[in-house]
């Protein structure tokens, strides 16, 4: 038993080790006063400074946090109403295929859902003329079809675990279709509809490959940005970037937990 418990500790504290000493690596170097990222300055908050009055990289972010709210926001009423469907109707062949275009985007290979997406938008710009060029909404439609998939794979798990007697009782008391889902349904899936969101607007910010073959010039987003800077050396400010992100990460896993908590506090308390 001794014997399991040093092996279970170990390999944990490895996968612990294997995961987050490059960004603890990260965070201090980016504290570094020297231009050379390999080799230590003494600390400064100098990056971070520079960081601020870069303008392509502030552009950049700004614009990636734009499509990823939108691109989310979108993804979770598309999402949500997929899930809907694929969890309350019965068997048929209808299903099946709405089904396997659900699951398709989670299967495919990136390079190949732009590569065909742009595809799509060049021909829909022959045919119809629009998109006018690829820019900001294609990226957003881009992003939209992947994101939805995920979106309405949680709905639908949430919804399958879901009691349908709470349904079946606000249906006996008068409730219409409209008012039932959004004042019985809505909000016992809220939780499943706010992970889709925060998931998709992670995968949007992430996203670099189908971002590159669906964007225009003058579209560049964050992680975009990123690859072609770090593809001439990694740069002191773009380990001053990644910090803040891991802070601002770090500090929303520490405040839902933190209401995680209080939440269930609270019910231990009522009973």
């Amino acid at each position: 038993m001794k014997r399991r418990s040093l092996f279970l500790n170990t390999t944990a504290t490895m996968g612990f080790i294997f995961l987050y000493a490059p960004m603890i690596a990260l965070v201090v170097y980016s504290f570094n006063k020297s231009k050379l990222v390999t080799v230590w300055g003494g600390w400064s908050l100098k990056w971070y400074g520079e960081l601020f009055r870069n303008d392509q990289i502030i552009d950049a972010a700004l614009l990636s946090f734009k499509i990823a709210f939108i691109s989310a926001s979108v993804a979770v009423v598309l999402g949500t109403m997929a899930g809907f469907v694929l969890s309350r109707f019965g068997r048929s062949r209808g299903k099946m295929i709405l089904s396997g275009w659900i699951s398709a985007p989670l299967v495919m290979p990136e390079v190949i859902t732009g590569l065909s997406l742009l595809l799509l938008f060049v021909a829909m710009e022959s045919a119809f003329g629009w998109p006018a060029g690829r820019g900001t909404s294609t990226i957003i439609i881009a992003h939209v079809t992947f994101c939805m998939a995920y979106v309405a794979v949680i709905v639908q798990s949430r919804l399958s675990q879901m009691d349908e007697t709470l349904e079946e009782a606000a249906m006996d008391l008068g409730a219409k279709p409209s008012s039932l889902f959004f004042l019985v349904t809505l909000p016992l899936i809220m939780p499943a509809v706010i992970s889709g969101w925060l998931l998709s607007f992670t995968l949007s910010l992430d996203d670099l490959v189908i971002a590159s073959f669906v964007s225009g010039p003058g579209n560049s987003t964050l992680p975009m940005v990123i690859f072609s800077k770090v593809r001439l050396g990694v740069s002191p400010e773009v380990n001053a970037l990644a910090t803040l992100m891991i802070a601002v990460v770090a500090i929303g896993v520490v405040a839902a937990m933190w209401q995680m908590r209080r939440q269930t506090k609270l019910l231990a308390d009522q009973e």
